[in-house]
C-alpha cells in the first residue's frame, strides 16, 4: 500500500481514512512498523512543521492528533504482536491543583503518535502520585503540566521528590504550559522546556539522544 494515502489523511486529520488505511495497509500484508514510521509518525512530524511555519495552529494540530489516536487504538495490538518496542517510556501529568489538560492531551498524542509509549496520570496529580508511578515504570521521562501561576510552583516539589529517588537517577524531567518557561525550569532543576507539543516532541527526542 501507497503509505502516502496515510501520511495525507493524518495531515488533514481525517480520521476515518486514517483508520479505514491502516486496516488496509495490514490486509496488504504491510508490517505495522512501516505503518508506524512511514505514515503516522512521518506524518505527525509534518504537521509539527506545518504548525512551527505557521500553517497550522492548535486546532488543526489537535484535529491531527485525535485521528492518529483513534488510528494507534487499532495498530497497538499489532505492534505488541510483532514485539515492536516503543522509543520511550513516558510519565505525563498535570500538577497537584491544576485541572487543565488539553495542552497535556496534545502533548501526550503528539509524542505517541512520534514512537513513545505513554503513561498518562491525568490532572491534579500529586507528587506522591508522580513519585510513585515513577518508581513503577521506571520511565525514561516525566513531563509536567501547569497552566496556572498558583500551581506551577508544585512543579518543584515533584522535581525535588523525583531526584531525591536514586533508582531515578537517569530519569528526565521536562515541564509545560503558560506561566513556566526555560527560566523556571532551570530554577527548579528539571531538565527542559516547551512552549508547545511540537516542541515537546523535539525535546524529548534531544533529552533521549535521538
Amino acid at each position: 500500500m501507497d503509505m502516502n494515502v496515510l501520511f495525507d489523511a493524518v495531515i488533514d486529520g481525517n480520521k476515518d481514512l486514517v483508520v479505514q488505511s491502516i486496516h488496509e495497509a495490514l490486509a496488504q500484508g504491510a508490517s505495522p512498523d512501516a505503518i508506524l514510521q512511514n505514515g503516522i509518525i512521518r506524518g505527525m512530524a509534518e504537521v509539527g512543521r506545518l504548525f512551527e511555519e505557521g500553517e497550522y495552529f492548535v486546532p488543526e494540530m489537535l484535529v491531527a492528533a485525535r485521528a492518529v489516536k483513534e488510528g494507534l487504538q487499532v495498530l497497538k495490538p499489532y505492534l505488541q504482536m510483532a514485539d515492536i518496542q516503543p522509543r520511550g517510556k513516558i510519565i505525563i501529568g498535570t500538577v497537584k491543583g491544576d485541572l487543565h489538560d488539553i495542552g497535556k492531551n496534545l502533548v501526550s498524542i503528539m509524542l505517541e503518535g512520534a514512537g513513545y509509549q505513554i503513561i498518562d496520570l491525568g490532572v491534579d496529580v500529586d507528587t506522591d502520585l508522580f513519585v510513585k508511578k515513577a518508581l513503577e515504570e521506571s520511565p525514561d521521562v516525566v513531563a509536567l503540566s501547569a497552566l496556572l501561576t498558583t500551581t506551577m510552583m508544585n512543579m518543584k516539589s515533584v522535581v525535588g521528590a523525583i531526584h531525591d529517588q536514586k533508582s531515578l537517577k537517569g530519569t528526565k524531567i521536562i515541564i509545560g504550559g503558560a506561566p513556566v518557561n526555560q527560566n523556571f525550569a532551570d530554577e527548579i532543576g528539571a531538565d527542559g522546556f516547551s512552549a508547545d507539543a511540537n516542541q515537546a516532541v523535539k525535546l524529548v527526542d534531544r533529552l533521549r539522544g535521538a
